[in-house]
């Protein structure tokens, strides 16, 4: 199983982390070992006091594709869910000053959680999706799918030109803005389009 993250592809969430918009999708890669086992509270790390809640859209691959067209991308998923990308960002701001690479920033254990997944056919246009994320009842986070730079099936075509999709690996999307420190006792929770996919406590 791959989680392929995409980064910078909501234009608010750039401006607020003052990054430049990018010519093409911003792919990183988050082992399977990330994933927070369901049901468990996310513990902060040691090494991070800045970890920041991403919410983001995910789709799940459901069958092998390489060099998939953008038409033909809509066949290789059927599922739609949502997922937080956790990111120490004091530790990501560092190695990025350098130059490096900043997989433990993304990367470290309970750093990736995936909430229930639901059929893309119960929505009209997976391409105006609504979606949002409450840290202890305020929503501190929404988007809709419409305001990505590169939709779904562009973000399935670009990736599968450089590796091979597998059934069962997922793609997270990108965040919108509203990024935060996260504290022990806080709740968060992702609804898409009304409906609640997942909540995790923090501690």
């Amino acid at each position: 199983m791959k989680i392929i993250c995409i980064g910078r592809n909501y234009t608010d969430h750039i401006n607020e982390l003052v990054n430049e918009k990018p010519e093409y999708p911003v792919v990183f890669m988050k082992p399977d070992t990330s994933i927070l086992n369901s049901g468990f509270p996310f513990v902060i790390p040691e090494f991070s006091n800045d970890v920041h809640h991403e919410l983001e859209v995910v789709v799940k691959i459901n069958k092998v594709g390489k060099y998939i067209q953008p038409k033909f991308a809509s066949k290789y998923y059927n599922q739609i869910g949502l997922g937080i990308d956790f990111t120490a960002r004091d530790l990501q701001a560092k190695l990025k000053e350098k130059g490096l690479p900043w997989e433990i920033a993304k990367g470290f254990d309970g750093a990736t959680v995936l909430g229930s997944f639901v059929d893309k056919n119960q929505f009209e246009n997976v391409q105006n999706i609504a979606f949002e994320m409450q840290k202890n009842g305020t929503v501190v986070q929404s988007g809709n799918t419409k305001e990505m730079l590169w939709n779904i099936d562009e973000l399935i075509s670009y990736v599968s030109q450089y590796f091979t999709l597998k059934v069962g690996d997922v793609i997270f999307t990108g965040t919108p803005a509203g990024v935060a420190k996260v504290s022990p006792e806080d709740v968060l929770e992702g609804f898409l389009e009304g409906q609640k996919l997942f909540s995790v406590k923090v501690m």
